[in-house]
């Protein structure tokens, strides 16, 4: 199965021909999900001991098994937080997967990890951190988080009155669902400010204020958001920073999906306090426009990090050793193992240059606005909240929770657009509301004007 003959070079013109098609085709079904049984009556067994051909195979992905997924970049899915890569980060994600880079070590992946240092380059520079921070790819933003909360625990466990204790962090009920995920994997507490909307200095004060004395030793760091995503609400950065410098805490700030909008020069004032962060998380594969799975993690001291992550093995010295000397990605975050994720995002930022970055990204700004306003003169529907960064919550008038369920599942069922509810934390409960979030700059008023319709 190794072995090059026609047959392979036939199935390699299929499997370019359908690349070419899906890359510059400029309409997609929207895809709906079938039952694990519906498609196993479609495509019958296809693992078995002598094979079912590749033609045969790629047939069964074509007619029926593509068609049973959501593409992340149809203009109008709007749920969740979508994606929308670029053309060109798409094409250089099959150059990737062909030249078969291990992306851990320079002495394998030089040429690779380069190309990846300087797309990371222009992400650093986004923060306005001081020089010498620096950054990795990461699967993504749960990755990212979890790198650098061990990170700063490790720091923190330098100082030997910590070895022996299950350390302590702050963030808000409005993080995202990863912040907790990788505490429990990181085996640590987590203590959640109650409020959903901007977590301010303040908030802050009054928690740390209020922890008793056994908390107050455990706490090493605190998670602000920049941009969360649920809503799009960035955190005090400023007032945050100023209480973790005066508290000596790590200060983190997830950015997966609103560290993007630091290259839109309409809202970076609102991550302010940023460049005062000790370790960020941003997702090039949300607002930078490069193909899952693309997250990056950011450290203010890179070299805490390398304290942290370095693995220790025999067959691992050789990467060490002087004439292998190079900047090593696994050093930096948890996995040892990893594919130089960060390829695409440097052809695509090569190709197009950083200023049709910015110009994508306001784009996504300006349609949160424009849906804002569309809403305001819909008497059917009124705002939750004011549009934050590409988020938009909005209500129905008179709806109940089953009637945004129902609504959803019908237009999707349609194949018209995926657009979810979520929930917003109203007084002591929850209210179920619907929400956009745009990414994709080819989505259209005309996009956001039929959706709502659908609701009157």
């Amino acid at each position: 199965m190794h072995k090059i003959d026609i047959d392979l070079i036939e199935m390699t013109l299929d499997v370019m021909k359908y690349a070419i098609g899906r890359i510059s085709a400029t309409e997609h079904p929207i895809g709906k999900p079938k039952k694990y049984e519906e498609l196993k009556e479609l495509v019958g067994e296809t693992v078995t001991e002598k094979g079912v051909g590749g033609e045969y195979a790629f047939n069964l992905w074509k007619e029926y098994l593509s068609k049973a997924n959501v593409p992340v970049d149809h203009p109008r899915n709007l749920a969740f937080v979508p994606a929308s890569p670029t053309r060109a980060a798409i094409m250089f994600d099959l150059v990737t997967s062909a030249s078969s880079i291990h992306g851990a070590y320079w002495m394998e992946g030089a040429g690779g990890i380069f190309c990846e240092n300087e797309a990371m380059k222009w992400i650093v520079s986004l923060t306005g951190l001081p020089e010498g921070a620096f950054g990795v790819f990461t699967s993504g933003g749960t990755a990212a988080n979890l790198s650098a909360i061990v990170t700063a625990r490790e720091h923190w466990r330098e100082d030997e009155t910590y070895k022996r204790e299950k350390g302590l962090i702050i963030t808000s009920i409005g993080a995202h669902s990863s912040i907790k995920a990788m505490a429990k994997v990181a085996d640590v507490d987590i203590l959640l400010v109650d409020s959903e909307e901007r977590l301010t200095g303040a908030d802050l004060r009054k928690t740390i204020d209020n922890l008793n004395f056994h908390q107050r030793k455990r706490l090493f760091a605190v998670v602000a958001t920049g941009g969360t995503t649920n809503a799009g609400i960035i955190d005090d950065l400023e007032g945050i920073a100023d209480i973790c410098e005066k508290e000596n805490i790590w200060f983190h700030v997830d950015a997966a999906y609103g560290g993007g909008a630091l290259a839109a020069d309409s809202v970076r004032h609102l991550f302010n306090g940023i460049e005062r962060a000790d370790s960020i998380t941003i997702d090039p594969h949300k607002w930078m426009f490069s193909p899952y799975d693309c997250g990056a993690v950011i450290y203010k001291k890179p070299e805490l990090a390398k304290n942290a992550h370095s693995q220790q093995g025999s067959y691992l010295d050789i990467f060490k050793d002087e004439g292998a000397h190079g900047f090593n990605p696994t050093d930096y975050q948890i996995q040892l193992t990893r594919r130089v994720r960060g390829l695409p995002l440097w052809f695509s930022l090569a190709t197009h240059g950083t200023d049709r970055y910015k110009q994508s990204v306001e784009r996504g700004i300006e349609l949160a606005q424009i849906a804002g306003k569309m809403i305001e003169e819909n008497p059917h529907v009124e705002l939750v909240r004011e549009p934050s960064l590409s988020c938009v919550l909005y209500r129905r008038k008179g709806w109940k929770p089953e009637d945004y369920t129902h609504w959803t599942y019908e237009n999707h069922k349609k194949g018209f657009a995926l657009v979810t509810p979520t929930k917003w934390k109203n007084g002591d409960t929850y209210e179920t509301v619907s929400r956009f979030c745009f990414i994709n700059p080819d989505t259209t008023e005309e996009d956001i004007r039929l959706i709502l319709e659908t609701m009157n």
